[in-house]
């Protein structure tokens, strides 16, 4: 059964007046073979259990980016999953929310009553493997599309409400940040221990901010002189120019000679880890955050692990029992987290959005679409 859309009025910072919601949407559609289009599709209906969101911001993230660049899936699709946006329609049987309503909502969440979710391995379970938010075609986000359908179970236990004194840009940060919040979580830096992080783009700094926030003492390390200046003012007591500087030897430096005791390697690009390894000191552990295709391929040592007992480990998407927590965190004024959005575009310069997240330049940090927004 379907649940016919109606007049609605929303009380969100980009109101529009009471109207029929539209039988059909603008989309950046991934059609296969590395391409993504500007289409007209037919706007979601909703079931029993659901809610209908008008999209209002939505960042890029790079898992997207990489299933596009490695036709990892099947099109068509459409992708964005970092969503924030307004209550337009709620289904039958749905009491906490309705239209108006402002919310960001995650696209997995787990049964909590599996193998998996009793190890809290949440990204390992069945139903977190399902993606419950979709625009159309196979679930896969939506959030590069104008309006999306949030199925029963992310409803129940994956929407958070925004703030009326948050932007959805900002409130776009929840999913991401929690990301880093789960993977600081299982890492785990004690006070005082030194943490290498290699890569200041918007989740590397995510990870100095709360590396910091845990009393750590933080080397920051990225190629971009705009990046590492952000680094300082979030918290890196040293920042590096990987291109110029010796990361191994100012690990050292502070760690009397040891090296890091934690790495986190928050960007995806050949030799990092290796680089993590050579600077960590024995026993350290090395966080693995940003290589999540089955094309990248690492290769260390086997003594540099075995013999010298590090623990190389990885960390994948978000965490439900943080949710409530990384949402507090983001809406409240603790972080500087206004500061990672560089660039706000409307849906169909999403092309140069996608061009300028895999080649930043001194200016690009996190970059949001705005499905909502037009310009030709």
């Amino acid at each position: 059964m379907e649940t016919a859309v109606s007049e609605v009025a929303t009380k969100s910072d980009h109101a529009v007046p009471a109207a029929n919601i539209p039988a059909t949407m603008k989309a950046a559609v991934y059609v296969g073979k590395q391409t993504v289009r500007i289409e007209e599709v037919d706007t979601p209906r909703i079931e029993p259990g659901e809610i209908l969101v008008r999209v209002e911001a939505c960042g890029i993230c790079h898992t997207d980016l990489k299933k596009i660049e490695y036709d990892l899936l099947a099109g068509p699709r459409i992708f964005g999953h970092e969503t924030a946006g307004t209550v337009v329609a709620a289904g039958q049987g749905v009491t906490a929310y309705e239209p108006g309503d402002r919310v960001v909502a995650f696209h997995h969440i787990p049964c909590l009553d599996c193998f998996y979710c009793y190890r809290r391995l949440y990204a390992q379970c069945p139903v977190y493997k399902k993606v419950g938010i979709t625009a159309g075609y196979e679930p896969a986000g939506g959030g590069f599309g104008q309006y999306i359908r949030v199925m029963d179970w992310i409803v129940q236990r994956g929407v958070e409400r925004i703030p009326d004194t948050v932007s959805f840009e900002r409130a776009s940060l929840v999913e991401p940040f929690n990301t880093c919040h789960k993977a600081i979580n299982t890492a785990d830096p004690q006070p005082g221990d030194v943490v290498a992080i290699l890569g200041q783009g918007p989740i590397g700094l995510m990870f100095t901010l709360l590396a910091k926030r845990a009393g750590a003492r933080v080397i920051a390390t990225d190629t971009i002189d705009t990046r590492l200046a952000l680094s300082r003012s979030f918290g890196a007591d040293i920042s590096l120019d990987a291109r110029s500087q010796d990361l191994s030897a100012s690990v050292k430096k502070l760690s009397d000679g040891r090296g890091a005791d934690l790495v986190i390697v928050a960007v995806s690009a050949p030799g990092l880890v290796e680089q993590a390894v050579r600077c960590s000191r024995p026993g350290a552990k090395i966080l693995l955050f940003s290589q999540t295709s089955d094309k990248e391929r690492v290769e260390v040592s086997g003594a540099d692990i075995c013999v010298s007992e590090r623990m190389l480990f990885g960390s994948y998407s978000a965490s439900v029992d943080l949710q409530k927590e990384s949402a507090r965190l983001v809406f409240g004024p603790e972080m500087p987290l206004e500061d990672l959005i560089s660039h706000r575009l409307p849906l169909d310069q999403i092309a140069s959005g996608f061009q300028l997240a895999r080649n930043p330049d001194e200016r690009s940090l996190k970059i949001i679409v705005q499905p909502q927004r037009w310009t030709s």
